[in-house]
């Protein structure tokens, strides 16, 4: 792939990128959210047109109208959520719509199960091709979905985040199939979030970020916290002083035996995040750092009640709660701003005033409608303080720019007077200047008491507002340092798991 760029309305989501695999070789394609890898294969599997750019195999161009048409030329894909059919066999899973047929009388199903066969045992995978799916490990699953994906003589397979769902074990399993297609001559592209894995089974490494091509880097020859410092960057900073401000705070300093106002103790969630403890005081701003895939939005969701918990308990104000749900959370006066503003946040065929008043309307009930004039009032504080643009509290929502959107999504909840909010990546696809004032904002909202949660992929963004950092590598909380003499280099060396990196500035 050479120079790939593709286009959506108002967004360049590849731009110039280039990107090559091998026969008998494993390419892992790394990059946060946004940085381009979904988008990039979807342009190779013809799911995206290609605006700008080539793609080659053996040399010779190829153009892909559709998913068909890529998996015809030998590139074949095994998504992290199986698309099988539990309830059929294994054979007729593996062999769907490409059975052995008589020439006269239908599907032979003998000859289907002994191909369905060959291709499980090229893979080291003994099982009944007449045994029911269903009754197989997810990790077998995974294993008969790549058997699929090969039966058609795939050259490219690409396995997109395939030991999600994993134990340890099941991933030893699927990467002994993984060396064996290796040796078939199977050029293999591996997504996965987890660097351990990345780094035990990839020959190399292609890094985007922001839709450019960092890099590519053989794995052997790229530290792993050269390759997380490639995958964050370094972003632009307008709000350098927050971050002396919360070093200058010692706000933790103050809290002596104060009782914390949310404390997880054990908190986890299967497949999710690992028991974890974590504690919120009043005023504080709370930082969650990690790579995608490292947990942070699992821990957001059970603090803010989104999600139940397999173990653990949760305190406010030093008492045991069960939240249940998010309006429970609300009961208790804690808000939670997903990550996904479009599908789990601002409602865009609804007014700005309706976005704004929605939660607290939830709240109440919908049996005690807010009065149109407190609508009103509420819409023109909040658009007045947050400075949303335009002005007009009837503007449709889904009208705004995606500052504005956010700064809307945020009224929504500090309308419900909250003592926790949590923040999952709030300022993610936003313009810089958009960025600094709701920076601004939550350092001003902690100097006011308010408890915040702040989750963000920008390290940097990250260090500039914190008190504290707590950071997750690989589902599990491997530290929660103050916010002191904390910088990028100390924090990458944790995520990356080097606790004898290279300092290049503050030893760790």
């Amino acid at each position: 792939m050479t120079g790939i760029g593709v286009e959506f309305p108002g967004v360049v989501a590849l731009d110039g990128v280039d990107f090559r695999m091998f026969p008998g070789e494993v390419h892992s394609l790394m990059g946060e959210n946004g940085a381009g890898k979904s988008t990039l294969i979807k342009a190779l599997t013809g799911v995206h047109r290609i605006d700008h750019g080539t793609i080659e195999i053996d040399g010779t161009a190829v153009d892909f109208h559709t998913p068909s048409d890529a998996q015809d030329a030998g590139i074949s894909t095994v998504y992290q959520e199986v698309n099988l059919l539990p309830n059929l066999t294994v054979a007729e899973n593996v062999m769907l719509g490409r059975e052995a047929r008589h020439r006269f009388t239908g599907i032979d199903w003998k000859e289907t199960r002994r191909l369905a066969a060959e291709s499980l045992a090229a893979l080291g995978l003994d099982i009944d091709p007449a045994s029911s799916l269903g009754d197989h490990s997810p990790a077998v699953q995974q294993l008969v979905a790549i058997a699929r994906a090969t039966a058609v003589n795939a050259r490219v397979l690409i396995l997109d985040e395939p030991t999600s769902s994993l134990d340890n074990d099941e991933v030893t399993e699927l990467f002994r199939a993984i060396t064996r297609l290796k040796k078939a001559g199977v050029a293999i592209l591996f997504i996965s979030h987890f660097l351990d894995q990345v780094y035990e089974i990839s020959d190399r490494l292609t890094v985007l970020r922001d839709g450019r091509l960092v890099g590519e880097y053989l794995t052997d020859e790229l530290l792993r916290i050269d390759l997380v410092q490639k995958m964050v960057g370094n972003k632009l900073s307008m709000l350098d002083e927050l971050h002396a401000h919360t070093e200058e705070s010692g706000l933790e300093d103050d809290l002596g035996d104060e009782t914390p106002l949310v404390q997880a103790i054990g908190l986890s969630r299967a497949g999710g995040i690992e028991p974890f403890d974590l504690s919120v005081y009043e005023g504080e701003i709370v930082g969650i750092a990690g790579l995608l895939g490292s947990g942070r939005t699992e821990l957001a969701r059970l603090i803010a009640g989104t999600d139940t918990p397999d173990s653990g308990s949760l305190l406010i104000d030093g008492i045991r709660r069960r939240l249940g749900s998010p309006h429970g959370a609300l009961k208790n006066r804690i808000a939670y701003a997903s990550e996904d503003r479009r599908t789990e946040g601002i409602i865009g065929d609804l007014s700005v005033r309706e976005n704004i008043t929605l939660a607290l309307q939830a709240d109440l009930g919908w049996f005690r409608p807010i009065p149109r004039r407190r609508q009103d009032e509420l819409a023109a504080s909040y658009i007045q303080a947050m400075n949303i643009r335009p002005t007009d509290p009837e503007t449709l929502v889904r009208n705004l720019s995606g500052g504005n959107q956010q700064k809307v999504l945020l009224s929504r909840w500090l309308a419900t007077a909250p003592r926790l909010i949590v923040l999952d990546e709030p300022t993610r696809g936003i313009d810089i200047g958009a960025k600094a004032e709701i920076q601004k904002l939550v350092s001003d909202l902690a100097e006011n008491g308010l408890a915040v949660i702040f989750i963000s992929a920008e390290l940097e963004e990250v260090l500039r507002i914190s008190n504290r950092v707590a950071i997750l590598r690989e589902r599990v909380k491997v530290g929660d340092i103050a916010n002191h003499d904390l910088t990028v280099d100390r924090l990458l060396a944790v995520i990356a798991g080097v606790d004898d990196a290279p300092d290049r500035g503050d030893a760790l």
